[in-house]
């Protein structure tokens, strides 16, 4: 990485992130007349549609059938499971009229979906020969956050919201697919090049209504900490809240077991964070809409200027006969160095230039964004060159991106190791637990952090002391300055 810097990228990364979506057009956010909500740009929207379609083909894989549910809640179906309408009451938008005449019932726009979703799958699933059921959909959420909101990290409307609900006639079972939700999104964010831990939220921090929540974060170029994705088991409280049975094998009938697991736009921005760089993004190949753009160099007599011209339309046409995304860049007004910055930014994946050098002697000259090499390819090997170069593109930021998660994470067993640790509020501090919630309370108001949860799978701390209190340490738990 010594031809790139990326100290901007690290030490002001919200200006940086700002700056990028703008320039690469990704995302305008903080001009739409309603607070917390932007607009995706076509390029972004691209990057967007392809980790969708990555999203669907790991459920579809799976068994999971995709839906699309009504926007609108009525409060009567939200308020059925009460520890879950405790848990978003502060942050519901109410439609209380339907054009001038007050509605009889209020309309919730949706929070998330486990009210009208388990409502419909009381009157679909009547048996346990149906189960297990494996629902998602991909659709717009709505909260009234009140901190301050941030571009894609933290909105009012939440506009690329994955969020899968299913159904098991055991509570085995319904463990069984908090398992395999784990695996689609390790699968999901190894695919992305995303680093990640994976931790079981405390119990004063799991989502509302569930038994337990498991979560996955990343640690943002800042030092700061994002949940990226999470994976509930809901037990039985849904289908108890709307007297949903089914028939059991045996004949009984009996509440049904469900699990809910979703993702949103965060997935997007940790791409762009995690992988960029002072020039702008630096996008995986699978998700790049542009994975190669063709820089003609036009230069000499206007016969000459022809012929690169036509080169560098034949290169893009063997690309894409390869299966590669291309696009060749024939705007007359810019000089290839306002090109090059123009799709650095974008982080297109590989650059081929185009010159009279290139078109005398069939070799093409060819660079990677991520590392800014350059190679000299013959025109009969490029396809094949720019598919490998593709996959040590991937593996390299890849790399880089676990280093750096990997560098972030310090464990400690004293307070005073805890507090060294708080004056840089960098990473993941990992320390032995106790398992009662004072002692944690208490590490999180001394330190100004947040407790993640603890290692998941559970990791046992025996033989070492809580910090806190001085009592037995059952497991090892996590805290970090979070966004």
């Amino acid at each position: 990485m010594s031809a790139i810097t990326r100290d901007r990228w690290r030490s002001n990364f919200s200006e940086w992130f700002d700056w990028i979506i703008g320039e690469a057009e990704v995302y305008d956010y903080g001009r739409y007349p309603v607070k917390g909500m932007g607009v995706w740009m076509p390029y972004g929207f691209q990057i967007r549609r392809r980790v969708l379609e990555l999203v669907r083909e790991l459920h579809d894989r799976r068994g999971h059938e995709e839906v699309l549910f009504p926007l609108l809640i009525p409060e009567t179906l939200l308020r059925k499971e009460s520890e879950h309408i405790r848990g978003f009451e502060d942050e519901v938008y109410w439609v209380t009229h339907g054009g001038l005449e007050p509605l009889d019932v209020k309309l919730a726009l949706r929070p998330t979906s486990e009210t009208n979703i388990t409502y419909y799958e009381s009157l679909w699933i009547k048996s346990y020969k149906q189960l297990p059921k494996k629902y998602y959909q991909i659709v717009s959420v709505f909260r009234f956050e009140t901190k301050a909101t941030r571009a894609m990290i933290r909105l009012r409307e939440v506009t690329t919201f994955k969020e899968a609900h299913t159904v098991h006639d055991s509570f085995e079972d319904s463990e069984r697919q908090v398992l395999e939700a784990i695996e689609i999104y390790r699968e999901l964010f190894d695919a992305l090049g995303i680093p990640y831990i994976i931790s079981r939220r405390p119990e004063w921090d799991k989502f509302a209504g569930a038994l337990y929540t498991i979560a996955f974060d990343t640690v943002m170029p800042d030092g700061r900490v994002m949940q990226i994705g999470t994976a509930h088991n809901l037990g039985q409280n849904f289908t108890k809240a709307f007297d949903f049975k089914i028939q059991l094998a045996d004949g009984t009938l009996d509440y049904p077991w469900q699990t809910s697991y979703g993702v949103s736009d965060r997935v997007i921005a940790t791409i762009i964070a995690i992988h960029g760089d002072d020039r702008g993004l630096v996008l995986p190949p699978l998700v790049a809409p542009v994975q190669v753009v063709v820089i003609p160099i036009p230069v000499g007599s206007e016969e000459e200027r022809n012929a690169v011209l036509r080169e560098a339309r034949r290169v893009a046409e063997v690309l894409r006969g390869g299966g590669v995304r291309v696009n060749v860049d024939e705007r007359e007004e810019l000089r290839p160095g306002a090109k090059y910055y123009y799709w650095e930014a974008r982080g297109v994946p590989v650059r081929v230039d185009v010159g009279l050098e290139e078109v005398k002697t069939g070799v093409l000259t060819v660079v990677r964004r991520d590392t800014l090499e350059r190679y000299k390819v013959a025109r009969e090997e490029l396809v094949g060159f720019v598919l490998r170069l593709f996959d040590e593109i991937t593996v390299n930021i890849k790399k880089r991106a676990w280093d750096y998660m990997t560098s972030s994470l310090r464990r400690a067993e004293t307070m005073d190791e805890a507090r060294r640790w708080a004056e840089e509020k960098r990473g993941i501090l990992e320390m032995p637990w106790c398992s009662r919630e004072e002692c944690a309370r208490r590490v999180e108001e001394e330190l100004e952090v947040k407790t993640l949860g603890i290692v998941w799978p559970l990791e046992s701390a025996e033989g070492l002391r809580c910090p806190v209190c001085g009592g037995q340490a059952v497991t090892w738990a996590r805290y970090a300055k979070t966004y």
